[in-house]
């Protein structure tokens, strides 16, 4: 559905004064050129000057019975234009250079082939020839049409079978003296496949056949990557090819479209161009549609363009860009048009329905302009709202908005002309060709029309007849923006008046924003006129921003943005929202949205306390504020009657989570006005839970802003000082209801702990969360990486005992009851740590919860390898947890042969808990043994060992039969030692 609106977007027309009928017409920078319907003058005008007077007008190069078929002219990085020219049934592909030498009457010419020059003894000294060049430029097939990129001037030209890539040289050939000139550079094979239309821009190529659009790049490929190539018929449906169905193919499934491109490198550069290859774009093929009864030859498609844009963010550089944002693909049939996006992800952004048929159309920044046979029709684009989206990553936020690309086109103009024929455009000028038609429609209509929309079947224009009358060459002037975008404001007005929720205005008041969005993309944007329009955005925004906040649909939330882009304060928003009556109590939903989450900025304005208690009572109560006499705005004491009606709510207001929701909504609005006194008032009766509801519904009391830019509020640091437990549990709750990443509050905590209370290292409060999480955590990747962050913590802080005085909020005991992941501490390890450990109490506990994460079924103690060398095992502390990883990792010997060494009283309630089940036989292959070793060399002085050694003696005893325990016995004459146990190993033999 395409809108209409009846705006002006044309300002002026005048008419150029050419002396014969124009055949071909096209523009350019300043100049405008038009061709005689004989063809064999040109004439060339000053499009930017009133009465667009002469510049110039030369002769082609057959002076007689040549007929233009094809016009281009290019004026960026030269200053050329191009024919295709026919004569005697031989056609010619022809670059006319240095054509306004013509206007100083210099009628020297030049004729050279492409890439040869004149080196007359004059130039080679340096004087240069001050005359115009006519290029030929061979061709091994007929040139069918015709396309230069806007960006480099290259040329396209399109054959029967193939396309030829002309780059646009500068030769320098002398010290004064350089000429423009081409280089066949590519040839694309296209096979069965007769373009009646080609564009070319910024390696992006299109070709187009009667109901058939293939667009390609040209881009160089990454190492080991094939170029693309499209698959053969055979691989087309059967149904599809003969029922003719519309097909449309996008970004990588355009390559199965059927159409073989390959390409063939000439030229100098076709060494470095090498890596190059294509990649298949778009497909698109349409049935034939006879539209309003017009022939099948007459449904074909016409006005094939690619159109670049740049960003704000392009400009300013040392060098211009050379790749656009953004590129986009227009082509129409007679009845709509398409408009598809190229970049990033391939996409149909608009469809243009037309009310008649459509001859011609040009594509802009701004508009597409349509010409019919008896209508100039202006509609709204979306090139403007895309590129907006590649330029800023956060539009589409909560920060800046842009009207959807996918937003219905309105037509805002359709103005009458008498027998349009042509149509070309440059910047804010639209050129016309019209003509009255005398003879039939058989005779006249057809020829024109192919020759004026570049189709390829060469029909030659018609002699000018005595019969031929009527026909203007107008230049029409657009509306300056700034002049359009006001009157598309006072329009929408009309609607709002009529019904302050229409969509038609916020739709109208969309393209209005669109419209200057689009100018401030333009490059050549005169400063003072781009201040100008930056203050009409900023105005845009509020009135999109004033809109948004009446309603009370799906879309009222983007007030918010839009109020942000507008620059307005807080206040100022309030009072464009005033009621237009004292007893008008009622605000939309987009305000609401808008006030409530302007609360939570601390860089929001103070307001007046009579302001805050006033427009608080409708924030908080839009829905029966009416039924509350005692609450309304002019009522001393409102913050107190607030106060008491959030603990005895409403209704309406829903239960006690609600009313936290509101307590904490209220305590915010009242701090900004009166001090954090009110939150201790607000929420001193509820409780921890209730707090931390209110806190998951609005994240905002706490913290801002999202990624590395976390900022805590005023209430978090009123938290940390006085209710840190309710703080670490309420982000805990946030992380798990996916309010916050693990990362944001990572950075919210080392944000609070910056006023270097603690000693450098990880702040406690940061810990307390870590500790808080993993006990609430259910995600795995989570647990472990809150498993790595605490064991880094706990073993840094037992070496360096530097984070005295910081309290935790959970001990060790807490944790090892409360979380599956803290596991019940080995008895051995009390011996090795005792409760009365000769440390601080602090690394007591640090040291308990490393052991007993070291105890718990989670932690990969191989993980946390790396962090154990900068653990030393000098003291007893270092050695239980080194021996508690070997442990954990199998190495039952070594840590052995550590406590023998270290602790010996430790061994047996280590082998008690350690050495069961599979490690059993350590108990008579390794721990007797060396007791044995261990007690003969202290010559038994050493009761520990001693003590040991019997007590391992009970359970080899038990464990073993009697043979092979005299195998262990050792054979230096001691064995009377070991007899007790050697009969008690018999008896319990005996008695099984």
């Amino acid at each position: 559905m395409v809108h209409v609106y009846n705006s002006h977007p044309f300002a002026s027309q005048q008419i150029v004064p050419t002396e014969q009928e124009p055949g071909l017409v096209c523009c350019g920078g300043d100049a405008l050129f038009a061709v005689s319907a004989g063809g064999c003058k040109i004439e060339a005008y000053q499009l930017r000057e009133e009465g667009c007077p002469l510049i110039c007008r030369f002769a082609t190069m057959d002076l007689k019975n040549v007929f233009l078929l094809f016009l281009l002219y290019f004026f960026s990085q030269g200053d050329y234009l191009v024919t295709i020219e026919e004569k005697n049934q031989a056609t010619y592909l022809r670059a006319y250079t240095n054509w306004r030498y013509q206007a100083a009457e210099k009628t020297r010419i030049g004729v050279r082939l492409l890439g040869h020059f004149l080196r007359s003894a004059s130039t080679l000294r340096g004087d240069p020839k001050e005359q115009m060049e006519i290029i030929e430029i061979p061709l091994f097939e007929l040139p069918q049409c015709m396309a230069c990129c806007p960006l480099t001037g290259d040329l396209l030209v399109g054959c029967s079978k193939n396309l030829v890539l002309f780059s646009l040289r500068q030769q320098t050939l002398s010290e004064h003296l350089s000429v423009l000139d081409f280089e066949r550079f590519l040839i694309l094979h296209v096979p069965s496949w007769t373009p009646s239309q080609v564009a070319l821009c910024a390696g992006y190529v299109a070709l187009q056949a009667e109901l058939e659009v293939l667009v390609v790049k040209l881009e160089h490929l990454q190492p080991n990557q094939e170029p693309q190539e499209g698959q053969g018929h055979a691989l087309i449906p059967e149904d599809m090819v003969t029922q003719k169905q519309r097909w449309e193919m996008l970004g990588e499934q355009a390559k199965a479209c059927g159409v073989s491109v390959s390409l063939e490198w000439t030229g100098l550069e076709s060494e470095t161009r090498k890596d190059m290859g294509v990649t298949y774009v778009l497909y698109r093929r349409f049935a034939p549609d006879f539209f309003q009864g017009c022939s099948v030859e007459d449904t074909c498609l016409h006005s094939l363009q690619l159109y670049p844009m740049f960003t704000s963010q392009q400009e300013g550089g040392k060098e211009e860009p050379t790749e656009p944002a953004c590129v986009f693909c227009f082509f129409s049939l007679p009845n709509i048009g398409y408009m598809y996006s190229l970049k990033n992800a391939v996409e149909l952004i608009s469809a243009y329905q037309y009310p008649e048929k459509a001859l011609q159309a040009v594509l802009t920044a701004h508009f597409l302009h349509v010409i019919t046979k008896t209508t100039l029709q202006c509609f709204s684009v979306r090139c403007s709202a895309v590129a907006a989206r590649v330029e800023d990553p956060y539009i589409d936020t909560t920060m800046k908005a842009c009207p959807p690309y996918a937003m219905e086109v309105c037509a805002l103009r359709i103005q009458l002309f008498i027998g349009l024929k042509a149509l070309c455009q440059n910047r804010n000028h639209i050129v016309l060709l019209t003509a009255a038609d005398v003879e039939s429609k058989e005779e006249t209509e057809r020829p024109v029309r192919r020759s004026l929309s570049r189709k390829a079947s060469f029909v030659k224009p018609k002699e000018p007849s005595e019969k031929s009358h009527g026909w203007n060459l107008y230049v029409v002037n657009t509306m300056p923006t700034l002049t359009l975008y006001g009157e598309m404001v006072e329009y929408s007005k009309k609607y709002a008046l009529s019904d302050p929720f229409s969509l038609s205005c916020v739709h109208l008041l969309s393209e209005a924003h669109l419209l200057l969005r689009a100018s401030l993309l333009d490059p050549d944007l005169d400063p003072t006129e781009r201040s100008l329009i930056q203050q009409a955005f900023r105005e845009s925004c509020a009135q999109l921003g004033d809109c948004f906040s009446r309603l009370d649909k799906r879309d009222c939330h983007l007030a918010l943005p839009y109020y942000k882009m507008s620059g307005l304060s807080v206040t100022e928003v309030i009072e464009r929202n005033k009621p237009a009556t004292d007893s008008a109590l009622e605000y939309g939903k987009g305000f609401i949205f808008f006030l409530k989450h302007s609360l939570y900025e601390e860089s929001m304005e103070e307001l007046s306390e009579v302001s805050a208690s006033k427009y608080s009572l409708f924030f908080f109560f839009p829905l029966h504020a009416k039924r509350q006499p005692s609450l309304r705005p002019d009522t001393p004491g409102t913050a107190g009657g607030l106060q008491r009606s959030l603990r005895n709510p409403h209704p309406d207001q829903g239960g006690p989570g609600k009313k936290m929701v509101n307590l904490s909504k209220m305590a915010v609005w009242l701090s900004v006005v009166l001090g954090y006194s009110y939150h201790i008032i607000l929420l001193s009766s509820s409780s921890q839970m209730l707090q931390v509801y209110g806190f998951i519904e609005e994240p905002k009391l706490l913290l801002q802003g999202r990624g590395k830019d976390v900022v805590p509020t005023a209430l978090a640091w009123y938290l940390r000082d006085t209710q840190d437990g309710l703080l670490v549990a309420a982000t805990v709750a946030l992380h798990e209801n996916n309010k916050v990443k693990l990362d944001e509050a990572d950075l919210f905590f080392q944000e609070l702990c910056k006023d270097g209370r603690e000693p450098k290292g990880c702040p406690q409060l940061l810990v307390d969360f870590w500790e808080s999480l993993l006990v609430a955590s259910s995600q795995d990747t989570v647990i472990q990486e809150l498993l790595f962050r605490l064991t880094s913590v706990y073993i840094d802080r037992i070496t360096h005992q530097d984070h005295l005085g910081m309290k935790s909020l959970k001990t060790a005991e807490d944790l090892i009851n409360s979380c599956s992941h803290y596991g019940v501490l080995y008895p051995w390890l009390s011996i090795l740590t005792p409760v009365q450990f000769n440390i601080t109490q602090d690394h007591q506990e640090d040291l308990q919860k490393l052991q007993s994460l070291l105890c718990g079924p989670t932690l990969d103690v191989s993980s946390i390898l790396p962090l154990l060398e900068q653990l030393s095992d000098a003291d007893d502390a270092g050695l239980s947890v080194h021996v508690l990883c070997a442990t954990k990792l199998g190495h039952h010997e070594s840590s052995i042969e550590q406590l023998l060494d270290r602790c010996p009283q430790a061994i047996i309630p280590f082998a008690n808990h350690e050495l069961q089940n599979d490690k059993m036989p350590l108990w008579w292959q390794k721990l007797f043994p060396e007791l044995c070793k261990r007690t003969r060399a202290a010559e038994g002085e050493n009761t520990v060992l001693l003590s040991a050694l019997k007590e391992t003696l009970v359970v080899v005893a038990m464990e073993l039969n009697p043979l092979e325990f005299l195998d262990l016995l050792p054979d230096d004459g001691t064995a009377h030692f070991f007899l007790p146990h050697l009969l008690e190993c018999s008896q319990r033999n005996l008695m099984i």
